[in-house]
């Protein structure tokens, strides 16, 4: 028997948590999913335990065809979830059995299937160019005959709440005529994004006492309220919410899963995610995020990076006694982790709380703790920042603790650096280093595309013989600034370090009026940690 209902959750068919990040998600501006990348959505959605999965339109859209097709061949294996084809009722003056479009839907051979429907009075007449009596009969007819080839139906009533204030029977009459048929669920959808939490929610509240229809809410976020709006309507008697992944989708997105999820585990007590689903919410978030080639948005409500990042020394003060003082929840709920951000802003409880987070205890030490906090204070005016730089900040707060660093593997003598430009535009930087590495002095010279470049490439010349573990140590990212107040060629230079060893990754920093002595402070912090670290 074909499942319709997603299993694996306390709640099953009572509540449902719908995503259409590969449908509606995909409408946002820069994400373009391949079949393949669709079909990892789809996985990583199943993983995380969510209901049912909106996978695309067959028949209107190549790709999405080649999904289903795929989907159904065997590419596709769901343990939670349930796989549902979208699409719109038969056109005006034909039957659904004979609709192109309808039989589309059926050849994607989805247990469930979600057909759209105008339920603005002046998007009939002016959009459709229909009257009423016919979109109601376009309703009628398509649901009705996918019930009868075995499909469950839900139908996203397109624009309700604005025809619900325009013309309200109109948009009633849409959806009985979709329940009457045998649609298990009539979708509120605020398609333009306008709708404010507390309206929504009394129109919802409405509408169920009106009809007595299981009711569903896609919202959109053009007020930034679409998870607000989200939420409103599940309290407000919906049980069945659609989202996508992030928020993607056209114009300012959609409901974000991640966020609306957090919200009805964490806030409302609803096991809408089979047991362990919560837990994964960050890392699928980013697992997405990359999928769809988009940076991860740090801020982002749950799984966001700094989501549970405190800066303020008031807070970390708080966080020391207890860490839900300034948490609205236990971190680890949702998979992510607290952060304390070292800035010119930090306290002693700061200090005390990243050094135990790096590795540094600094309790029952308030001498090297106020040492420790002059002088990232002194370092931040100057111009660094160590909030993205853990590996230059866990260095710091060592030799603050009187920690000995006197394994670094290598001290510097000399470097120097010049630029050759070879005419037709070729410009070539060659770098020579001097340094003292176990006893021996070593001289190596490099070139490359820039002076940064043929620096490093000369210092791994020179150390590579001494330190066996140099070539698994590979530049991730590089991030340059120009600090403001300091404008014109001498400006103060930031330069951010990312390096990586298969394994793991670390970030530091250097500040100087110098790009290249800069970028050196960076890479020299960033050798000297990964030594430390073994």
């Amino acid at each position: 028997m074909i499942r319709t209902e997603p299993a694996g959750t306390p709640l099953g068919d009572e509540f449902h948590l719908y995503d259409t990040t590969l449908r509606d998600g995909a409408q946002r501006e820069g994400i373009s999913y391949s079949v393949t990348d669709k079909l990892a959505v789809a996985r990583l959605l199943d993983e995380l335990g969510v209901g049912f999965i909106e996978g695309g339109w067959p028949g209107a859209l190549p790709k999405d065809t080649e999904f289903f097709a795929r989907a159904a061949a065997g590419e596709l294996s769901l343990r939670h979830a349930v796989l549902v084809a979208f699409g719109a009722t038969r056109k005006a003056g034909n039957t659904a059995e004979n609709d192109a479009q309808v039989r589309a839907l059926l050849d994607a051979r989805t247990p469930v299937v979600t057909l759209v429907a105008k339920s603005d009075r002046r998007h009939i007449e002016r959009a459709l160019r229909v009257d009423v009596d016919e979109a109601c009969a376009m309703v009628s007819d398509t649901v009705s005959f996918l019930v009868r080839e075995g499909r469950r139906v839900f139908l996203d009533a397109e624009h309700f709440f604005d025809g619900y204030g325009y013309d309200p029977d109109t948009a009633l009459r849409v959806l009985d005529a979709g329940a009457n048929a045998g649609a298990d669920v009539v979708v509120l959808c605020d398609t333009n994004g306008g709708q404010l939490p507390l309206d929504l929610a009394e129109t919802v509240r409405e509408v169920k006492a009106r009809t007595g229809f299981r009711l569903g809410i896609h919202c959109q976020d053009d007020t930034s309220c679409a998870v607000a709006n989200s939420i409103a309507a599940v309290q407000a008697g919906a049980t069945h919410v659609q989202c996508t992944a992030n928020g993607y989708g056209e114009r300012a997105g959609n409901a974000d899963l991640f966020a609306v999820t957090g919200n009805l585990v964490a806030k409302l007590g609803m096991a809408v995610l089979p047991t362990g689903g919560p837990a994964e919410l960050t890392r699928v978030s980013h697992a997405l995020a990359e999928i769809a080639n988009i940076a991860p948005d740090t801020h982002q409500a749950y799984v966001g990076a700094s989501a549970f990042a405190h800066k303020a020394g008031l807070h970390a003060s708080a966080i020391k006694v207890d860490p839900l003082l300034y948490n609205h929840i236990d971190p680890s709920t949702v998979g992510n982790d607290m952060r304390v951000l070292v800035t010119e802003m930090a306290g002693r409880a700061s200090l005390e709380l990243k050094g135990r987070e790096l590795g540094v205890d600094l309790a029952g030490r308030p001498e090297a703790l106020t040492s420790a906090v002059a002088k990232v204070k002194r370092l931040e005016a100057e111009g660094w920042s160590f909030e993205a730089a853990d590996a230059s900040l866990e260095l710091l707060l060592r030799k603050e603790a009187g920690e000995s660093l006197d394994d670094t593997p290598f001290t510097l003598e000399s470097y120097r650096v010049v630029l050759d430009h070879r005419g037709d535009g070729e410009v070539i930087s060659e770098a020579t280093v001097k340094v003292h590495v176990k006893g021996e002095r070593v001289i190596q010279t490099a070139e490359g595309n820039g002076p940064v470049h043929a620096l490093d490439a000369a210092l791994r010349k020179a150390l590579l013989p001494y330190l066996s573990w140099l070539d698994t140590v590979e530049l991730a990212d590089y991030k340059v600034r120009i600090l403001a107040g300091h404008p014109g060629t001498d400006a103060t230079t930031r330069v951010l370090l990312q390096s990586s060893d298969g394994d793991r990754e670390w970030t530091t920093v250097g500040v100087h009026p110098n790009i290249v002595e800069a970028s050196w402070l960076a890479m020299c912090d960033a050798l000297v940690h990964k030594n430390l670290r073994g």
